[in-house]
């Protein structure tokens, strides 16, 4: 038997992969009217411009691009952002960005990190997509830290919007590098200056602090003041009905949705994050029936709500059976939603509405892999339980440590029961020990028994060391894992318009 050894501690991009920004199309001329432009652009349209302000049909179009990003097509937008940026055009380097942190892919979110900076210079939107980015950016270092405030407080200033919570997050999660602020007082000096978002950022403060539902009536007052300028606020509302089990408001503010919808004004996106809080069981009594009303009606304009409505039949089976989930899946594929491929892969993982089978569930959480955490997870527990035959320690830990290192608590339980079990590895005392005590934040008794039995089970010197490695682990994951951040909707996307 072998002992699995912990990987050195890597940069694990995917938790940066929120989506950040509303994408929208705007009404700019396709051509000239970008000051960002090259000279070189005014030569190439001069006499169509004569003729027309559409006369560079043939030239790539970032209107055309911005639409395309908000019905989902990527591909036609990235490729009209990458032609208008490979022409100089700032803000269209800044949408190429934008999809690539969407991607959660992490080479291409390192891309984007170098996009942004790239157009930093010109562009007060490209600063705060920077400095989001930054905020986000697992392992960062105080001087990335620092060079985030900088940059979201000076595209504040330039008038970009969503930089107010950005800076919140920013005090929160790295305390010690701004020992000078007090995150409480910096944003009630910015409710009394009437600050726009300092309302959400105290909403923020709340749900780190895991005092949301203690708050909840002044939640309710900030969002409902917040409305028909921070779309975000349905969500939030939304939420607070559910808790505190008001109905009739909860059905007022689903047609409110459905209207603004329908104007335009709300996007997909945000409608699905209100069904799913409808279907969350954990936020109060659910309404799945108008959750999959929601959901039915935006899926065919936007893929990924396909996938919503799969996991609400996955949640609530007496809404359909398994060949309309499959069905629901199988958009969601064909739309590259890799949620999709993690839900199918657990449903053949657990053989619930399928037959189990190990070696299909392994092939679809591969798709899944540095998209949706997850994946890690249930891979991590494929090999750990030896469900392909035997069982692949190393592979195990390698999928259950970058888990829980990106906030899967159910990993490190895993990887407890890895070094305490000896199953195909050779037990490790300290190991057990370390991640059995990360495992208690589960708060769940078979995690806060394992944790005291392995405690016990440790000699003084070994119990030493051991809480050594306790420190080091808990210093690796850092203010992400220590700290995190609750954001639900509030970090998916800010209402602006990407150009």
């Amino acid at each position: 038997m072998t002992t699995p050894t912990l990987n050195t501690p890597q940069t694990l991009w995917e938790r940066a992969c929120s989506r950040w920004d509303q994408r929208g199309s705007t009404d700019a001329p396709r051509c000239l009217n970008r000051q960002q432009a090259g000279s070189h652009i005014g030569t190439v349209c001069a006499l169509a411009l004569a003729v027309s302000l559409a006369g560079c049909a043939g030239l790539p179009d970032q209107r055309l691009a911005n639409e395309a990003l908000k019905r989902g097509d990527t591909a036609l937008a990235a490729q009209n952002y990458q032609q208008l940026a490979d022409l100089g055009y700032s803000e269209a380097q800044v949408g190429l960005a934008d999809i690539q942190v969407d991607s959660r892919d992490p080479a291409q979110i390192k891309q984007a990190e170098a996009t942004y900076r790239a157009a930093a210079s010109v562009s007060p939107r490209a600063q705060a997509r920077l400095g989001r980015l930054l905020v986000a950016k697992p392992g960062s270092t105080e001087a990335e830290q620092h060079e985030a405030e900088g940059l979201l407080k000076k595209a504040s200033v330039a008038g970009e919007g969503n930089t107010l919570i950005p800076l919140a997050m920013l005090y929160l999660q790295y305390p010690h590098s701004f020992p000078n602020v007090n995150a409480q007082q910096q944003i009630s000096t910015w409710r009394a200056e009437g600050k726009p978002e300092a309302g959400l950022a105290q909403v923020l403060l709340y749900r780190t602090q895991g005092t949301y539902d203690q708050h909840l009536d002044e939640v309710e007052s900030i969002c409902k003041a917040a409305l028909n300028t921070t779309d975000i606020c349905y969500v939030e509302l939304a939420t607070v009905y559910q808790k505190k089990a008001q109905p009739e408001k909860q059905a007022e503010l689903i047609k409110q949705l459905q209207a603004a919808h329908a104007r335009g004004t709300v996007s997909a996106q945000r409608v699905d994050s209100v069904a799913r809080v409808l279907g969350d069981a954990t936020l109060g009594k659910t309404d799945e029936k108008t959750a999959q009303s929601l959901l039915e009606d935006i899926a065919p304009g936007y893929p990924a709500s396909w996938v919503s409505l799969a996991q609400l039949l996955y949640d609530f089976p007496e809404l359909g059976d398994v060949d309309t989930m499959m069905k629901y899946l199988d958009n969601g594929r064909a739309a590259d939603q890799p949620r999709a491929e993690l839900l199918l892969g657990k449903l053949y993982y657990e053989g619930k509405w399928v037959p189990a089978d190990a070696k299909v569930a392994e092939a679809h959480f591969q798709k899944a892999v540095d998209k949706e955490v997850a994946a890690d997870y249930y891979l991590g527990q494929i090999y750990r339980r030896g469900y392909l035959g035997k069982v692949y320690s190393q592979k195990a830990l390698d999928h259950l440590l970058k888990a829980a290192r990106n906030g899967q608590n159910s990993a490190d339980f895993a990887i407890a029961q890895l070094f305490s079990q000896g199953k195909g590895t050779k037990p490790n005392p300290l190991n057990a020990y370390v991640f059995s005590q990360l495992a208690k934040a589960q708060d769940t008794p078979q995690a806060t028994e394992l944790a005291q039995t392995l405690e016990a089970q440790l000699p003084p010197a070994q119990l030493a060391e051991a809480q050594r490695l306790l420190k080091q682990e808990q210093a690796v994951r850092g203010a992400s894992s220590q700290n995190t951040l609750e954001l639900h909707a509030l970090q998916e996307e800010d209402g602006e318009e990407s150009l």
